[in-house]
């Protein structure tokens, strides 16, 4: 007669604790963060400075969705920054020429598009790692905004466009609403579609998805689409709350997405992805900025601590989670 067993409660415990490690870690130390600020200083957990947190990080929100999906692939995109710049200075100029600033939004978002699909087609087809092509990306893109901006500020003229960055929906500002939609696109994307499995595939292994019958090649290509897609969103959002647009803006940018990413549980070798650990990655780097400007410390050393985050996240990415999850599978 076979006898069978149930597996103890603790063991589907540590599963759970295994797979969701660095999520559980970053959501304890984004509390963390939130608790020792409202300590240091009594501005910080007031609902204005809250909001405001949210305003100023829904750009890096809205580009770490999809950078998500670009780091899921095993890819990377450090052009992003320069691509806001880009998009920000021609929404500037186009609006200033007297375009109606929704078909200027509208070129806006098929020119970052455009630019995704070009490093796409590079990565995917023409077998060039990404790190090369976007940090090409990263020098041109920007030298064409200094080009067309001549380093100086484009002043955009007062119009309902400005709503889309100083605008508030249901108590709410804009750029946070806009946010928060593509947060939402975003997961359902990555966890519910065929397209989001497909993405998870390539990364894990893109050779067996390839003999899986998965067009491997043109799903490289359109994470980057979503990328440059989204930057060129988040350069909108930017012009719209300065009411400008400079080759100057989102400078280090892509250092905060790839930063907000990893640190979220997103694996750098591809094959794993998560939407809610980029979000409070994003938050986390965000009220750390927030909170270090209003406990009067020097503003230039959130940088350091930016970049002692990436070297953790990266730490703790391959080292110690791997092996929790290499102990899960022996199990």
């Amino acid at each position: 007669m076979t006898v069978y067993s149930t597996r103890p409660q603790e063991a589907h415990l540590s599963d759970f604790l295994a797979v969701h490690a660095q999520v559980l870690a970053i959501a304890a130390f984004f509390a963390s963060c939130v608790v020792v600020f409202s300590f240091l200083t009594d501005s910080f957990a007031t609902s204005g400075n809250l909001l405001n947190v949210v305003r100023q990080a829904a750009p890096l929100l809205i580009v770490a969705t999809a950078m998500t999906f670009v780091i899921t692939t095993g890819g990377i995109d450090l052009s992003v920054g320069s691509t806001v710049a880009l998009i920000n200075a021609l929404a500037a100029i186009a609006i200033q020429a007297g375009i109606p600033w929704p078909f200027a939004a509208l070129a806006m978002l098929l020119a970052g598009a455009a630019i995704g699909l070009f490093q796409g087609f590079f990565i995917a087809y023409q077998k060039i790692p990404a790190f090369i092509v976007t940090l090409a990306g990263l020098s041109a893109l920007r030298g064409f905004a200094l080009l067309l901006t001549q380093g100086y500020s484009i002043p955009i003229p007062a119009s309902s466009f400005n709503e889309i960055g100083r605008g508030w929906f249901l108590g709410v500002p804009m750029p946070a609403a806009i946010a928060c939609l593509t947060i939402l696109a975003g997961m359902i994307t990555l966890d519910m579609t065929l397209y989001g499995r497909r993405v998870v595939a390539v990364g894990a292994n893109m050779e067996a998805a390839r003999r899986a019958g998965m067009p491997a090649q043109r799903i490289i290509a359109s994470v980057y689409v979503l990328s440059g897609l989204a930057a060129a969103l988040a350069g909108i959002v930017i012009a719209a709350r300065l009411g400008s647009g400079s080759s100057n803006a989102a400078s280090g940018f892509e250092l905060d997405v790839i930063a907000a990413v990893v640190l979220g549980g997103t694996s750098l070798s591809g094959g794993v992805g998560t939407i809610i650990g980029t979000v409070l990655g994003a938050l986390t780097i965000a009220v750390i900025g927030n909170g270090l400007i209003l406990a009067h410390v020097s503003p230039f050393f959130t940088q350091i601590v930016t970049g002692g985050i990436i070297l953790a996240a990266i730490w703790l990415n391959t080292r110690i989670f791997s092996q929790l999850g290499s102990g899960r599978l022996r199990r």
